[in-house]
């Protein structure tokens, strides 16, 4: 296994929290702003929980999921027994090679630049990768399984519709299961973002296909743990079965948070107006400092560079009280970027912004 990337951030951690001012950590993606009073309320309605939820989750919620994804996304023909909760994203995203059947000898792509826990599950279940944004760069190979990824972690990049459908036309050729992390598709600004089960994409089947999506970072629900895949049911179906063996139940509190929250448009439109605000901000103060930001036409990350090796901009910032991650993690491609993140408060990007003024 690879070594934990934040692991290798405690010396330019140590830096940046010496700062008189305190740190502005935007090296990671954490929610920083309160859970939505719909959410917390839904919560305590079902905080006397003594039997054990479903694992598949209870109608109410594959029914928010489906009307969520149709309302907000115009994803259309969702049977919600084709949905599936998740307990937050990393989990099913670590532990899907290994449910999907992937061993020694099988290959799972992912692209050039990508979330570390990509590379991590396909490890956990002992297969090989492949970094790749070109299918014809994989040649004659049949992939057992192909991650997208847009918008981008960490580049913020969007793939148009006619790219994800040459992906999807290409891995049914060869009965290669593609796997669309989602979880900032609300978060499109200069550029929309569409899921792989648009009809313009998947051409209105949903084989061979899953859209993996998150609540943490529209609805500030990452410590209570909640998402859920969607696509394919025969897929599903099978993830389903498996994960009733394994344990792997969403608690039903945060089920029924969960189902508030896709229930509730309200919340989203202002979590992503606090966003758009932050990333109005930092993007300017990053290119007032000679900082040139790359991509980044939604999420929730500015992919930014100085035109030298990650690092260094990584120590300049922390010598400022800045705390990044450097392109690295993501990738030998990010060499040269380091991926600064939007989720810190008003008052922290405020600050972030003085000290790279200076």
């Amino acid at each position: 296994m690879p070594e934990f990337p934040w692991d290798s951030l405690a010396s330019a951690g140590e830096t940046a929290r010496s700062h008189p001012d305190g740190v502005v950590n935007l090296s990671v993606g954490t929610p920083v702003d309160p859970v939505p009073d719909v959410v917390r309320a839904a919560l305590r309605s079902a905080d006397d929980a003594p039997g054990y939820p479903a694992t598949h989750g209870t109608s109410e919620l594959r029914e928010a999921a489906v009307e969520a994804l149709s309302r907000r996304h115009g994803v259309t023909g969702v049977d919600r027994r084709a949905v599936l909760p998740t307990i937050g994203s990393k989990e099913f995203v670590a532990w899907l090679p290994t449910l999907l059947g992937l061993r020694a000898g099988d290959t799972a792509v992912i692209p050039d630049l990508a979330y570390p826990t990509y590379e991590a599950g396909a490890r956990l279940a002992g297969a090989d990768i492949v970094r790749t944004d070109a299918t014809h760069s994989l040649g004659p190979e049949r992939p057992a399984m192909l991650w997208l990824n847009s918008p981008s972690n960490p580049t913020g990049r969007v793939l148009p519709s006619e790219h994800l459908r040459k992906v999807v036309e290409w891995a049914r050729e060869r009965g290669t299961v593609v796997v669309s992390d989602e979880c900032y598709l609300s978060l499109g600004w200069d550029a929309e973002p569409v899921s792989v089960l648009d009809p313009a994409v998947c051409g209105g089947s949903f084989e061979g296909l899953l859209a993996v999506h998150s609540l943490s970072k529209t609805s500030n629900f990452a410590g209570y743990r909640g998402g859920f895949v969607t696509g394919d049911p025969r897929i599903v179906g099978e993830l389903l079965e498996l994960r009733k063996h394994a344990g792997m139940i969403v608690p039903r509190p945060v089920q029924e948070a969960m189902t508030a929250a896709l229930g509730d448009d309200e919340h989203l439109r202002a979590q992503r107006a606090r966003y758009a605000d932050r990333r109005e901000r930092l993007w300017a103060a990053l290119e007032k400092a000679g900082f040139r930001i790359d991509h980044s036409e939604a999420g929730l990350y500015l992919w930014a560079t100085g035109g030298e090796d990650a690092w260094k901009t990584v120590e300049w910032l922390a010598e400022r009280g800045i705390l990044v991650a450097p392109g690295t993690f993501y990738g030998p491609e990010g060499q040269w970027h380091v991926r600064v993140a939007l989720t810190a408060s008003d008052e922290r990007i405020e600050a972030a912004a003085r000290r790279l003024g200076r």
